[in-house]
């Protein structure tokens, strides 16, 4: 296995845990592509420990679904089918629709609270559109929808959700060079930010699902034209 462009060395001796998240932010990022197998020896001289956390680590990913795990084979990088993203794109709108609930019942306080802070996301999305930063405008769009779960304080709705948000930008990655409308993408994310501030449930749980559905129409699109 060759170096990936942009892997970087870790300092010191690495933990397993440290070397999970730093990997799965490489194949997030497209450093290792679909499909591509992470070799446990090669990659554990790249980053200078020793094999055994760099096993762990890649266990860990594997239970996650980051990696996937063949029997004689090793490991590598998933391709998501077009079933996988209509996984996880269904699962995500659980998650989310449970959270608005959960926000919603949460009084008015801790709403204006957590829409202040997608407020000051969104005017970063809107920075990133302008200069069509894509690697930025992917971040910040995760970053939003990740604001939104966490604010509920439900530590398992967070944990579920960190791992849809890495699948979702690896779903993202395939679309490899913009978002198909980029032009409304802030003007979704406002309107479930307005939605959410006005409290207003059954307005925001269909914003929700129809963001979702139209994610995956987006993806699975591009997929098919492939």
């Amino acid at each position: 296995m060759e170096t990936p462009e942009g892997l970087l060395v870790l300092e010191g001796r690495p933990t397993a845990q440290l070397i999970a998240d730093h990997l799965r932010e490489q194949i997030i990022q497209g450093v290792f592509r679909p499909g591509q197998q992470i070799n446990e020896s090669v990659l554990a001289g790249q980053l200078h420990t020793s094999r055994g956390p760099v096993r762990e680590a890649l266990q860990r990913l594997a239970q996650e679904g980051i990696l996937v795990s063949l029997r004689n084979r090793g490991v590598f990088v998933p391709e998501l089918s077009i079933d996988d993203i209509k996984e996880i794109y269904a699962v995500r709108e659980a998650v989310e629709s449970a959270s608005a609930n959960m926000l919603l019942a949460a009084g008015q306080e801790h709403i204006e609270l957590i829409c202040q802070s997608l407020k000051e996301t969104l005017t970063d999305m809107a920075e990133q559109v302008d200069l069509s930063d894509w690697q930025a405008l992917t971040r910040l769009d995760m970053q939003f929808h990740t604001s939104f779960v966490e604010a509920t304080g439900n530590s398992r709705l967070i944990r579920i959700y960190d791992t849809l948000v890495a699948e979702s930008r690896m779903c993202i990655l395939n679309l490899r060079v913009s978002y198909p409308r980029v032009d409304v993408l802030v003007q979704e994310h406002q309107n479930l930010l307005d939605l959410l501030e006005a409290g207003d449930n059954e307005g925001l749980q269909q914003a929700i699902s129809r963001h979702m559905r139209t994610a995956v129409d987006d993806l699975t699109a591009t997929t098919l034209q492939e």
